[in-house]
């Protein structure tokens, strides 16, 4: 991985999947940021906004919303590249459209 991962962890601290999650991106010497969503009511709104539901931990990878402890799922999210911000990808398409 040449750029380092964008990497949010939603979690709670007694919820064992979550200490896993965080277990392992630091064995990877992965930095993160961790919201503590049982003591903060916008990181849990926020949270829900990107996954859909309650359940934690959610990791935001470069973008990508993994729900649960997957190991897999992690390691793919970690070798993507970000997926193109949404005013790059509307420059573009301006761009495109205006060069035809």
């Amino acid at each position: 991985m040449s750029e380092e991962a964008s990497v949010i962890i939603y979690s709670t601290s007694d919820w064992p999947y979550c200490t896993m999650a965080k277990g392992y991106l630091e064995s990877k010497g992965i930095r993160f940021t961790n919201y503590d969503v049982s003591r903060d009511r916008a990181k849990a709104d926020e949270m829900f906004q990107k996954s859909g539901g309650g359940s934690v931990p959610v990791l935001d990878i470069n973008h990508r919303i993994i729900v649960g402890f997957d190991r897999q799922l992690i390691d793919d999210a970690l070798k993507r590249k970000a997926p193109p911000k949404r005013e790059d990808s509307i420059r573009n398409l301006s761009f495109d459209l205006l060069s035809d």
